[in-house]
């Protein structure tokens, strides 16, 4: 993936920032720069780190470590699927219903649509 020399954008910019840093407080430059290449930078810390930076002298390294494999990490997780008929138990436990599922997801009470269509068709009107 990345390699030594190829660094993510925040990763520069900390090398940067601190070779900058390093500079401004006098440290040694890692390069010979000429006086008039310093003029035309206008001795700024950080254009000289970045001249570093891009020649490959900075003793500064960036450690990646990779995570750790755990062995316990990764279990199968079982996903049960939901049947199309289901039977369910009242609240007062007089009878199971049959429940049915279909494709859109919506659920139809066979039994009972069932015995409240008959019941209502059968019943004469009083007057």
């Amino acid at each position: 993936m990345n390699t030594e020399k190829e660094f993510t954008r925040y990763e520069k910019a900390r090398i940067l920032g601190a070779r900058a840093l390093q500079i401004a407080m006098n440290a040694p430059l890692l390069i010979k720069i000429s006086q008039e290449d310093l003029e035309k930078i206008k001795y700024d810390a950080l254009r000289i780190a970045e001249i570093e930076l891009n020649s490959n002298v900075l003793p500064i390294s960036i450690k990646k470590p990779m995570p750790e494999k755990k062995e316990g990490a990764l279990k199968k997780v079982v996903v049960k699927q939901p049947e199309e008929t289901e039977k369910k138990e009242t609240p007062e436990g007089e009878k199971e219903e049959e429940k049915e599922i279909t494709e859109e997801g919506e659920i139809m009470e066979l039994a009972n649509a069932e015995e409240e269509m008959e019941d209502v068709s059968e019943e004469p009107e009083e007057q």
